[in-house]
């Protein structure tokens, strides 16, 4: 008997430039960038992990960096946006902080019982910032990073899909568990289950078709308690005649993927107590961590990545030029 899913484990994204998007999301928001790794599909290039200050599943934003690709565009079948917690006295203060960074910040807005505040990434990937009273358990806030903790981001709160049929997509959402909330201007609300505040929003309105790119978001990851569980999901897909990959080894999960009827990529992906890697000399996300299998390339890989910088307290680093 398959269990719910019990709420997100990711989101994944494209960006533009590697260090720009490290600046931004970790010298802007304060989010950690928990791991600097290799795409396990295109060992040239990066995937970068920003979340809590162990990349606690749940509040993991990853991206791939691609600087010569094209812009996306926001569009059917996509994730329009992806959503963090702050705390509910938060919103004054991060709409004053973008707004000091030239970011044009919309909001806050009403939504359901929430107030929002809407802005892009550099790349225009749509970003949402939500206040919430709860404090999620088990995340610890980058106290090292720019932002107070009593300001911080606390995870993700989650994702709005654009559906060429939100009816499949609400019942792929019914099947991994996730319970269906309210509707309200063509938005219906599913949560998942967990002690943590996860949605997934199903937007049932006129849309152009979507172009992968940058600023675009590639995948929503929920999470599964055992790789034994991803099996079992992928019988379950598989005997309904879903798009449905392998079982993949992750290196930091295991983890399968399923394109639902209403095209919206997810990613079922095992549990762990974080996905902070580092080399025994750095750092989480300092170095470019590469698993077993990627060592005998380091050189090679190396030599054609840009070196990336951290910052930490508040203003970005930019590359480092002497590595």
């Amino acid at each position: 008997m398959l269990s719910d899913t019990p709420g997100l484990h990711h989101v994944t994204g494209i960006v533009g430039d590697a260090q720009t998007a490290i600046d931004f999301y970790s010298g802007v928001l304060g989010v950690r960038l928990v791991t600097q790794t290799v795409n396990f599909e295109d060992i040239l290039q990066h995937h970068l992990y920003f979340g809590d200050a162990v990349g606690t599943p749940g509040t993991v934003l990853t991206h791939f960096p691609d600087p010569y690709g094209d812009p996306g565009r926001v569009g059917k079948p996509q994730i329009e946006s992806v959503a963090f917690v702050v705390p509910a006295d938060a919103l004054e203060y991060w709409r004053a902080r973008l707004a000091d960074r030239d970011i044009a910040v919309e909001g806050p807005i009403e939504r359901f019982d929430e107030r929002v505040l809407r802005f892009e990434d550099p790349a225009g990937t749509k970003i949402e910032l939500v206040a919430d009273q709860s404090d999620p358990a088990g995340v610890e806030p980058w106290t090292a990073g720019p932002v107070p903790a009593e300001r911080a981001i606390r995870g993700l709160h989650g994702v709005s899909t654009l559906s060429v049929n939100p009816y499949a997509t609400a019942g792929t959402l019914d099947t991994l568990g996730f319970e269906y909330v309210a509707e309200r201007d063509n938005r219906v609300r599913y949560r998942a289950t967990d002690e943590r505040t996860a949605v997934v929003d199903v937007l049932d309105r006129e849309a152009p078709f979507g172009r992968e790119g940058q600023g675009a978001l590639h995948h929503v990851a929920v999470r599964v308690p055992t790789e034994d569980d991803l099996y079992e999901w992928h019988e379950l897909f598989d005997d309904r005649g879903y798009d449905v990959s392998r079982v993949k080894d992750r290196h930091f999960f295991h983890s399968l993927y399923v394109r639902e009827p209403g095209g919206i990529l997810f990613e079922l992906a095992t549990e762990t107590g974080g996905v902070a890697a580092s080399e025994d000399d750095a750092e989480p996300g300092e170095s470019l961590y590469l698993p077993d299998w990627f060592e005998d390339d380091r050189d090679l890989i190396e030599s054609q990545l840009p070196a990336l910088t951290v910052p930490t307290a508040g203003e970005p680093a930019g590359r480092d030029e002497d590595r």
